[in-house]
């Protein structure tokens, strides 16, 4: 099968670019035939305020590539991972004029929210879900703390929505959780176009002993992460129960210092670590901590610790509960609740060698079940052949 897989590389490198690199490799190890095209936001510089919002809407340049790319290469399927902004929908329509189904996962809430995220002002926000034109998060600068900015991606969105392009032009979505793709139903987009198809481990590091007796925060450090969250709980533990922090972003200072003032010497702030370093640290912890404030779409690093039979205590909100089960392969505890998370953490340390033996035990079934690369694939095969018969 021929598959063209397009996406658009974000000026700071996440999570995205990683699942297209990961899921391209992967297809091609099957002996698929890839076609990547891809662009970069760095395009962006230079170029004048009113070629990037036309270019958002609908960008000509990529429509005239993409039309001789397709004539050139005549692929399967076409699958759009990240199309904003330099992409836009105009992939879509150079793939339905050459006749070819178009598949776009799901990464984020961009096509309901302009900052992608159902978050501002440190909370879960749904004011734009399910109106026409995302007026509020224009209002409240959503997308980069700018007005302009904000109300380039609403008026994209608003166009196509207008326009039937959400609805016509794509062929299948991809939601990462049932969650995710309840949202999506609720802000409009068809249901029975929408599949649930989650992220994956591309390496199995092998199930871990969980004898190092830490507990591991693997992410970005930054406020909707719940970064400081995890320090005011590790306030009301024990000393004898230590924290290994992993990843930096903009409260690596204050975390740094919070630790200091505080005499937190039983936590471990030891920045960014190559993706082996990381999985030997799970494979070491007691549990993953992953106290985020956000819906999340997914969360790569519960999975991550699944695979290496780490259990993880996760905020009772949004994908993350879908993806942990309570009391089986981990807890949840009330969001932003430092005393709940504390509690949780706690019950992790006092409970009994059997119970823990096998909580390990469900977490790395789990990433066996739904989560291994080769499950993944199986999955993707079959959408892309649904599509093609």
């Amino acid at each position: 099968m021929t598959i063209a897989v397009l996406h658009n590389y974000y000026q700071y490198r996440g999570g995205e670019d990683s699942v297209f690199e990961a899921e391209t490799a992967l297809l091609e190890a099957r002996g698929h035939r890839v076609i990547r095209y891809t662009v970069h936001n760095d395009a962006v510089n230079g170029r004048s305020a009113l070629w990037l919002a036309q270019a958002t809407v609908w960008n000509r340049e990529t429509y005239a590539a993409l039309q001789d790319l397709f004539r050139r290469e005549n692929p399967d399927v076409v699958h759009c991972h990240n199309t904003l902004p330099l992409l836009s929908p105009s992939a879509y329509t150079a793939a339905n004029d050459a006749g070819i189904p178009v598949v776009q996962t799901l990464h984020n809430y961009r096509l309901l929210c302009p900052n992608a995220l159902f978050f501002r002002d440190g909370h879960v926000c749904e004011d734009c879900l399910g109106k026409s034109i995302a007026l509020p998060g224009v209002r409240h600068k959503c997308y980069r703390e700018s007005t302009a900015a904000s109300a380039l991606v609403a008026g994209m969105t608003a166009l196509h929505r207008f326009w039937g392009t959400w609805d016509k032009s794509v062929t299948v979505y991809l939601a990462l959780t049932d969650f995710a793709r309840r949202k999506f139903i609720e802000g409009g987009l068809p249901a029975e176009k929408i599949f649930i198809k989650p992220n994956f481990v591309e390496h199995d590091a092998g199930i871990g002993s969980g004898t190092g007796d830490y507990a591991l925060y693997v992410g970005r450090l930054s406020p909707e992460k719940g970064a400081m969250t995890l320090l005011e709980a590790w306030k009301q533990l024990p000393s004898t129960m230590p924290l290994v922090i992993v990843g930096d972003g903009p409260l690596q200072t204050t975390m740094a210092e919070f630790i200091a003032l505080n005499g937190l010497k039983n936590v471990s702030l030891i920045g960014r670590k190559t993706m082996p370093e990381v999985m030997e640290l799970m494979k070491g912890a007691r549990c993953l901590v992953f106290p985020s404030t956000l819906y999340e779409t997914f969360g790569k690093s519960m999975i991550e610790a699944f695979a290496c039979g780490t259990p993880v205590i996760c905020s009772r909100l949004g994908a993350m509960q879908e993806l942990v089960e309570d009391g089986v392969t981990g807890f949840h505890f009330t969001v932003s609740n430092t005393a709940n998370l504390a509690a949780k953490l706690h019950a992790m340390w006092q409970m009994p060698q059997t119970e823990y033996a096998q909580m390990r035990q469900n977490a790395r079934h789990v990433y066996e079940q739904r989560y291994t690369a080769e499950q993944n694939m199986a999955q993707l095969e079959e959408i892309y052949r649904r599509l093609c018969s």
